[in-house]
């Protein structure tokens, strides 16, 4: 009995933890917006100088990579973005925080690519096309929200904020089959005929069927046995 009881405190207290944890937040996120036809003219992007980042955390520690950009267009009309999409692929993920020759590398690579994640064999590519673009006006609009707290709670969207942002963009993103309209500050610059944009935001995983581990099972999470669902993601796009 008094084991049950100790049980029922645990998870209890871990519970509540969830619901007081730390900041962090997910981008606005609804379904497929429709996609207008953007006027002006259309920049290739800079395959070798665009790349998407990711982070993905759990209790015990977090993993952090890279996936390359293989093509794309941004379109510009004077010194606006009107539109633009990029292609990255999934089965170009790089992971940076485990040496390539380091056989946990080619176990978390292999886990990534099966059904339990992107289901690459499927879905080898994944696509961002922007819907809207509109002045970013204060950053108090970007909220933070609570996340179940543990050494390696996933970073704030605060935190995350690019340096200086300049627009809210929105577009469709599509991974795994699945498109989902998601909306995040970004800073936006031309220099020299090339335009520069970069972000930095936070998904949530399941929307896009990317499950594996989530935190639905409240056991799990009271033994800290689940991978967070919001993942750290990072836009970095220059086209000219």
């Amino acid at each position: 009995m008094k084991l049950l009881q100790k049980t029922g405190l645990f998870l209890s207290a871990a519970l509540l933890a969830f619901a007081c944890g730390g900041p962090s937040d997910t981008v606005e996120t609804t379904d497929a917006q429709e996609v207008g036809e953007a006027s002006g003219s259309s920049l290739a992007l800079d395959l070798g100088a665009s790349v998407v980042s990711w982070t993905g955390y759990k209790p015990a520690g977090k993993h952090w990579g890279k996936i390359p950009v293989t093509g794309g267009e941004l379109m510009v009309d004077g010194d606006a973005i009107t539109g633009g999409k990029f292609v990255f692929d999934i089965t170009g993920l790089v992971i940076e925080d485990i040496p390539e020759d380091n056989e946990n590398y080619g176990k978390l690579w292999g886990h990534l690519q099966s059904d339990d994640f992107f289901d690459a064999a499927n879905h080898p590519e994944a696509m961002f096309e922007v819907t809207k673009i509109e002045p970013f006006t204060s950053a108090a609009d970007v909220e933070d929200k609570d996340e179940f707290e543990t050494e390696y709670t996933p970073e704030s969207a605060s935190d995350l904020l690019a340096d200086n942002p300049t627009h809210w963009i929105s577009g469709n993103l599509t991974m795994r089959g699945t498109t989902k309209n998601i909306k995040f500050p970004a800073s936006v610059r031309m220099q020299d005929g090339a335009v520069m944009a970069k972000a930095g935001f936070n998904i949530d995983r399941t929307q896009w069927g990317l499950s594996y581990g989530d935190e639905s099972n409240a056991v799990d999470k009271a033994k800290d046995q689940f991978i967070y669902n919001t993942v750290s993601v990072g836009f970095d796009i220059k086209a000219n």
